[in-house]
């Protein structure tokens, strides 16, 4: 019965072992794609790349899939961090017509840093509790991604009908949408259902990035000033 219990307690200790290196690894490497992403958004503005319009968004949605598919396959080897770096490099270039939009303000170096506090804070809020809470998130995942479809087809549609109202429900919804993501997905890695730290820095990457851009989108609407 002794060695029952220690061989118990020895799997459940290497288990939690286990998911604590995959969560260290995971914020450490989704800490380091956020240089890239700056560097992706420097050189956008920098070059003044005409990115807007329907076109480019079909190029976006496109491009990211395009990145995902081959992160998920190469998840396993170096050539996976590679490619989660070089989609966020790619992800910091996408942001150049919303960061134009927004420096076209009179105040829009303080927005967007209102919008990467605000993130940050989200995403510490949110992470802590999904980390430490007894709370089962695992049944939101379904309907969270039936969400993002919804987000995806209704920014589609906006893109041709430019309905300034619908635009600010949009990003209400994602803030919403991608905030629950971050409570999944941080409770998937701590329970152990995602073991692989480079998929786990994707999931956390689009929603930290979602939720900045949406956020950032609603301070233009609400905050943003030409004088």
């Amino acid at each position: 019965m002794n060695n029952l219990q220690q061989n118990t307690y020895d799997l459940s200790t290497g288990r939690r072992a286990v998911q604590h290196n995959v969560l260290r690894n995971t914020y450490w490497l989704l800490a380091l794609s956020m240089i890239p992403t700056v560097l992706g958004a420097a050189l956008g503005m920098a070059l003044h790349l005409p990115l807007g319009g329907g076109l480019m968004m079909i190029v976006f949605l496109a491009g990211a899939f395009g990145f995902i598919w081959a992160i998920e396959k190469n998840k396993n080897s170096g050539l996976g961090v590679a490619l989660l770096l070089g989609f966020t490099f790619f992800m910091g270039i996408m942001l150049t017509p919303l960061l134009t939009r927004i420096m076209g303000f009179s105040n829009g170096g303080t927005l967007i840093m209102m919008a990467f506090g605000g993130t940050a804070s989200v995403f510490a809020v949110l992470a802590s509790i999904a980390t430490v809470t007894k709370r089962d998130f695992s049944g939101m995942g379904t309907w969270l991604f039936a969400g993002v479809i919804v987000l995806i087809l209704a920014s589609l549609a906006n893109i041709f009908f430019a309905i300034p109202a619908l635009s600010i429900v949009i990003s209400v919804v994602a803030i919403a949408i991608f905030s629950a993501y971050i409570l999944y997905d941080v409770q998937q890695i701590v329970n152990g259902g995602e073991t692989n730290y480079v998929s786990a820095t994707l999931r956390l990457y689009l929603d930290v990035y979602n939720i900045f851009t949406s956020l950032l989108s609603l301070l233009g609407f609400a905050g943003g000033s030409r004088d």
